[in-house]
């Protein structure tokens, strides 16, 4: 997958995403990288990157002119005319596991970061970005959510993560958050590892984890629950759970 970043701070890459899994996707050519700055991409001898806004108000706003002159000489020096461009943004469309999951189908990702009041609303109607937001709260600016969003994507690529049974595990691969993890030792500060997963029977181990899972959904995320694909053991859990007031169960003597 072939990456470009759009910021005004290009120092602050690769960062995280020098290290770990992007990073060593980046050593196995699963992760073409390449960082770009704004400024070079302005037509003033200030290398402007933003102005006030139309119609007054406070901060200031990233220029439309920088950011589309950029999309336009990445698509015409990596062959990305069918890139998908993402604006970092807090009005965007909220980051999810599932969304994650379609942009990491995509040969080639543009990512332009956001800064100071936002962007120039005809950038996005210009290069036909896609907003993505990482979470309702605000951040100095989009270079933290790019890295995130990249992150997220990067471990779904085939043979980024060397156990792909870990990454279908994970939070949220079905739609649900994942069951409490253990390790040694089996008893800690006089608490102990929950008996059923040192029975050795495996499809107990799997049946307690997977009403913890849904359990854990239901108590923290119970919005989750709405769009997430469940079988009828699944349905059968949940009502149980429910029955009992949401209780599922977990303490530390199991």
């Amino acid at each position: 997958m072939k990456v470009d970043v759009v910021t005004i701070f290009p120092e602050a890459f690769p960062g995280p995403l020098g290290v770990g899994i992007a990073g060593r996707a980046q050593e196995r050519g699963l992760l073409d990288l390449v960082v770009w700055d704004l400024r070079d991409f302005t037509a003033d001898r200030h290398r402007s990157v933003d102005d006030v806004p139309y119609g007054g108000g406070v901060g200031m706003v990233m220029k439309a002119e920088p950011l589309a002159r950029a999309v336009d000489a990445i698509r015409a020096k990596r062959g990305a005319e069918d890139a998908t461009v993402v604006l970092t943004s807090p009005q965007g469309e909220r980051l999810t596991h599932q969304r994650a999951r379609v942009l990491a189908r995509r040969a080639h990702l543009i990512l332009l970061c956001g800064r100071y009041e936002g962007v120039d609303e005809r950038v996005v109607e210009l290069v036909g970005a896609d907003e993505i937001s990482i979470g309702d709260y605000v951040v100095s600016g989009g270079e933290l959510p790019a890295m995130v969003i990249i992150d997220a994507v990067v471990r779904l690529l085939p043979g980024a993560v060397g156990d792909a049974e870990s990454v279908a595990r994970e939070s949220f691969s079905e739609g649900l958050l994942d069951h409490p993890q253990y390790t040694r030792p089996a008893v800690f500060r006089n608490r102990a590892v929950p008996d059923v997963l040192l029975s050795g029977h495996h499809e107990a181990i799997r049946r307690w984890r997977r009403r913890e899972a849904l359990g854990r959904t239901l108590i923290r995320r119970p919005d989750l629950l709405d769009e997430a694909l469940l079988d009828d053991e699944a349905r059968g859990i949940l009502h149980e759970l429910r029955a009992q007031g949401g209780s599922h169960g977990t303490n530390p003597r199991g």
